[in-house]
């Protein structure tokens, strides 16, 4: 566990001194695709890709076609095929994610063992010349993970993943976790969400549109796949809230794109 020390110097998601890291737009578009080759053909700012699957090289031509790069990764939950799997040690690990994604389980994201290996992992980011990290399930203490984790454990780890990201000179949004925007809005600098339309929480996401920090949010609903008008009116409340939606398959494969920007 980490001691009063790193509390200290670190909890406030700070990195000091002045901050050298990427900071999106509220106009910047975007693209996010975890599986299969990677569609660079998209007219977008922003490309959200996985970290591990993506090399150094794809990452470099994504940035000489004038791409930014945000690479993600899972910051709360191991997946048993990841390079680093056999990192976690069983007690950091609980239950198993609800979710498409076979293979997942809960982290015990208070375990330093947990928070090393994704210190790795925001190396990684470095080393491969990412701009930004989009660090997924980090809203474990709101799901059933195993572990007796709250409010309180997940603002501190969610701030000790910013402030070692901006470390590192990385961008880094804060992946759903609704509850907590207006607790972490001023510690990370932009918001990927999934369905904000579908569960009616879009609109709580102004204080980043105001504080000039872009909301990346997928719709994956069917009516907004197969029924254009239902997708037009969804577009258009998305274009009100200066949202950035994206309709895409759940499997995030590009197997299909709606945007709602023009």
């Amino acid at each position: 566990m980490l001691g009063a020390a790193w509390l200290a110097g670190c909890g406030d998601g700070s990195s000091g001194g002045d901050a050298s890291w990427w900071k999106p737009s509220v106009t910047d578009t975007w693209q996010w695709q975890l599986k299969d080759t990677i569609n660079t053909g998209y007219d977008v700012a922003v490309y959200d890709i996985d970290l591990f699957d993506t090399s150094t090289a794809q990452i470099a031509a994504l940035q000489a076609a004038g791409k930014k790069v945000v690479c993600y990764f899972s910051a709360g939950s191991s997946e048993d095929w990841r390079d680093d799997f056999q990192d976690f040690e069983a007690a950091d690990m609980g239950n198993p994610l609800d979710s498409v994604w076979v293979g997942e389980k809960w982290l015990d994201t208070r375990s330093s063992n947990v928070r090393n290996i994704m210190r790795k992992r925001l190396d990684l980011a470095q080393t491969k010349g990412c701009d930004g990290v989009e660090p997924d399930n980090v809203d474990g203490y709101d799901n059933d993970t195993g572990f007796p984790l709250t409010e309180a454990t997940q603002l501190d780890y969610i701030r000790h993943l910013a402030a070692e990201a901006h470390a590192r000179g990385l961008a880094i949004g804060l992946k759903n976790n609704v509850a907590q925007l207006n607790s972490l809005v001023d510690d990370v600098d932009f918001a990927v969400n999934e369905q904000c339309h579908e569960y009616e929480e879009c609109e709580a996401y102004e204080i980043f549109i105001t504080k000039g920090k872009p909301v990346f949010n997928a719709e994956y609903a069917d009516r907004y796949v197969n029924n254009a008008t239902d997708r037009q009116i969804m577009c258009e409340a998305s274009r009100v809230l200066n949202i950035r939606t994206l309709v895409l398959p759940l499997e995030l494969d590009d197997a299909f794109r709606q945007s709602c920007d023009p």
